[in-house]
């Protein structure tokens, strides 16, 4: 079996701020790997690595020939005065034919929207058409940064299941980030722990076990809540640095 992605002691700073350090990860073909960890603790940043938005300062990323990646941010704002609709928007990226586009929004499970106005959609619509985009190039490797961020429990929950069809029919792998504790240790095969460094990683039980994630998040729901409070609380200006435990000054994503 011939790795994905492979994320070789990456370092990543902002002027005099370190974001990142010595961070090595790898994804394999068909799996779903999970990136936790509290506010300012790099997350963000080491997925626009990946996709080639910030150079690293040191350190690699390798890919296998050939991988396409797809790539859903954590949002997206959508100019409300602007006339476009759900099909035309899928175009953009260039090249995709209609049956392309009509797949993706099927495997999305939003054929209805094509011709619906972007500017009407709900946030969880908007996130399932942000996924279609992502598949019209047929990825090998789909990132998803934060993306059930906004939803509601229930389309939350049902994001998470269409993430896990979505690697079933197709076999691609993701790597995604998430607050969602509970839902990560249900839905990934394996789950990364991240305090700008890895602090631990392994299959979820591991993970869950091991001091470093609990030093991080505690234990059970409450664990859970506390880091989901955190998150949604943070500001994203990577100018405000985050002073951790360790004493090391990291960026705030």
């Amino acid at each position: 079996m011939k790795t994905l992605m492979d994320v070789d002691h990456l370092s990543v700073s902002y002027g005099a701020t370190r974001a990142l350090r010595d961070v090595s990860l790898q994804v394999e073909p068909g799996e779903i790997v999970t990136i936790v960890g509290p506010n300012g603790s790099g997350k963000t940043t080491l997925l626009r690595a990946i996709v080639g938005a910030v150079a690293p300062t040191s350190g690699r990323i390798a890919r296998a020939p050939g991988l396409v990646v797809g790539y859903l941010p954590q949002r997206l704002h959508i100019d409300p005065t602007l006339p476009i609709t759900v099909e035309r928007f899928l175009r953009l990226p260039g090249g995709a034919s209609r049956s392309e586009i009509a797949a993706a929004l099927a495997r999305s499970r939003v054929t209805d929207l094509s011709k619906r106005q972007m500017s009407e959609l709900s946030g969880g619509q908007l996130q399932r058409v942000l996924l279609a985009r992502a598949l019209v190039a047929k990825p090998g490797l789909l990132l998803l940064d934060e993306p059930t961020a906004g939803l509601d429990q229930p389309g939350s929950a049902a994001f998470y299941v269409l993430i896990d069809e979505v690697r079933r029919e197709t076999g691609c792998a993701v790597l995604m980030i998430s607050h969602e504790l509970h839902v990560v240790m249900a839905a990934s095969d394996r789950v990364v722990c991240l305090n700008g460094h890895v602090c631990c990683h392994g299959t979820p039980e591991h993970v869950s076990s091991a001091p470093e994630y609990r030093a991080l998040f505690g234990t059970g729901t409450r664990g859970a809540l506390a880091l989901y409070r955190h998150e949604h609380d943070h500001s994203h200006d990577h100018g405000h640095g985050k002073t951790h435990g360790h004493g090391t000054t990291e960026a705030a994503e």
